[in-house]
């Protein structure tokens, strides 16, 4: 966390090589488990960089997407990157999106979720903007358990600091597992819900393609990490490079695993 006790969204070329790049990869798989027809209309809530659009883009689904966040300096990062005529991106809230009702035949979020204050709100206005028929779908980290990049960090920093427990993003987000996942997807009224593991490979080619990116101070472990003193952070540094799995060649095999969950609206 900043000093002010709230995590940053505001910086895309810091937040891509953090955790970005991954999030592209699970996103490519979570499309095609959602297995929607062709030519359709999708919301991506949330939608920061625009990892998630441009998989829906490149899947061949899509008439249209529509990406919608709070953030400026991500949404303009979207803007900048994501060319494809049949996206457009909005700023807004997630207890409110600026959507009409039954607008969209899907409605996704990457790695959002966890981060919205009233969740029910947020998944209800999901279900809110897609059809009778139409799908919701969500991801989030597995902070608690294989999302690794960010689980070898936070053990070193508890190891370090035991005050910091409450700072883990495995304790703070408790929804992400799949159980309470499909708990808050049947609570507003979603039907066939189902929940699964997404995993992709996380290779670092270097100690300093791992660590770099905690330094852009985007999101809780990067914020945490940016508030501490440089002798502290330092210690940090070694004690997490110590942790880490190095290969001969001096890359780093991790995994993320992101739980994804579906339903579709009555």
């Amino acid at each position: 966390m900043t000093p002010a006790g709230r995590d940053v969204w505001a910086s895309g070329a810091a937040y891509e090589p953090y955790v970005g790049r991954w999030s592209r990869l699970v996103a490519g798989e979570f499309v095609g488990w959602l297995e929607m027809p062709r030519q359709q209309r999708w919301l991506d809530t949330g939608c920061g960089t625009g990892a998630l659009s441009e998989a829906i883009l490149g899947s061949g689904q899509a008439r249209a997407v529509v990406g919608i966040d709070p953030s400026d300096g991500y949404i303009a990062y979207a803007r900048a990157h994501v060319t494809d005529p049949r996206a457009s991106f909005r700023i807004g809230d997630a207890q409110a999106w600026p959507v009409d009702d039954h607008e969209f035949d899907a409605a996704v979020s990457g790695l959002m979720l966890n981060f919205v204050a009233v969740k029910e709100q947020a998944l209800a206005e999901m279900r809110r903007a897609v059809r009778p028929g139409g799908v919701v779908g969500a991801y989030v980290w597995d902070y608690a358990g294989e999302m690794q990049l960010i689980r070898h960090f936070w053990d070193a920093v508890v190891a370090l600091d035991p005050a910091a427990r409450e700072l883990d993003e495995g304790r703070r987000f408790p929804i992400a597992k799949p159980e309470p996942l499909s708990a808050l997807f049947r609570g507003v009224g979603l039907r066939g819900v189902e929940a699964r593991a997404i995993d992709v490979p996380t290779v670092f080619k270097d100690f300093d393609d791992y660590w770099s990116p905690f330094l852009g101070g985007q999101g809780p472990a990067p914020g945490y990490c940016m508030s501490l003193p440089e002798e502290r952070r330092a210690a940090l540094r070694e004690r997490i490079r110590h942790r880490l799995p190095v290969r001969a060649d001096g890359t780093i095999p991790l995994i993320a695993r992101a739980w994804a969950v579906k339903g579709v609206a009555p």
